[in-house]
């Protein structure tokens, strides 16, 4: 066990995860610093410093990790530069010396898993490795925030998924399983865990779902891979988001997010939240 605080760095601050974990160390009174791209835009929390510094620029990145014990690495946001800029994140945390690293990953990452992304995320978490780097790997299914979102304005999710099944798990769990691995990185060394809600829904059933609990009408379409294409097309997306978009309901037909497991709760002593409850709050 870690007898004294240590000294944490947070990123993403500004975004869902990385502001809540921010928001819960504040809340617990430990000080904390803030790496941000834009200062302007970082939450103002007691005891909370605010340094300014990209990803891509490693010598910001390693200036900004000097001193730092424990740092939360939010996955930058997807662009087609993203490997790179999680490289230069990495080398600056070795660099500057960083004792552990808890990485936001993905539920299944691997070199060929089906989702896109996810291949992204495998690799990130070789970085962290290959750099000798103390770890923990939050590997997230998609976000059960994000599911309501999915809906389109005709009241219909379309999507390549068939009738598999998703364990997508609420962004505030995410967050308290991060906050336990950046308050105790001893207890969480190199381990890596599975994040999932408490049940695993067809995409038929979460429509239901939403629709009953918010009133909202909704239903699931499921498309055949070339009309997803087609679909997405209008919005003039790169390919490799088409992609990205396509392959999350294609990873679901898959199995692949088939996935339930205790490790939210076994972390922060707290169930994970459902789909019907995250409605129900909003």
């Amino acid at each position: 066990m870690t007898t004294s605080t240590p000294r944490i760095a947070v990123t993403g601050a500004t975004g869902a995860v990385g502001g809540m974990v921010a928001r819960d160390l504040a809340d617990r009174g430990v000080p904390q610093r803030l790496v941000v791209r834009d200062p302007s835009r970082a939450p103002q929390l007691p005891g909370a410093e605010v340094v300014a510094a990209t990803y891509g620029d490693a010598d910001a990145m390693r200036a900004a990790l000097e001193g730092v014990d424990v740092l939360l690495l939010v996955s930058a946001s997807e662009s087609a530069d993203r490997m790179a800029e999680h490289r230069s994140a990495v080398e600056a945390a070795s660099a500057a010396g960083v004792g552990h690293v808890v990485y936001t990953s993905f539920l299944g990452a691997a070199a060929d898993c089906t989702f896109t992304l996810g291949r992204d995320h495998w690799a990130t978490e070789g970085l962290v490795r290959d750099a000798g780097l103390s770890h923990t790997f939050l590997r997230d299914s998609l976000y059960l925030d994000f599911l309501p979102l999915m809906v389109g304005e005709d009241g219909v999710v379309r999507g390549p998924a068939g009738d598999g099944r998703l364990g997508a798990v609420a962004r505030e769990d995410v967050a308290r399983t991060a906050v336990a691995a950046l308050l105790d990185p001893d207890a969480h060394r190199n381990l890596t865990y599975d994040l999932t809600g408490p049940e695993a829904l067809s995409f038929t059933e979460i429509a239901a779902t939403i629709a009953e609990i918010t009133g909202r009408p909704a239903t699931f379409h499921d498309e055949t891979v070339e009309e997803a294409y087609a679909s997405r097309a209008g919005y003039g997306a790169p390919p490799w988001q088409l992609d990205a978009w396509v392959s999350t309901y294609t990873a679901v037909r898959a199995g692949e997010l088939d996935v339930v497991t205790g490790d939210v709760e076994r972390v922060t002593g707290r169930a994970p939240i459902s789909l019907r409850e995250l409605l129900a709050r909003t």
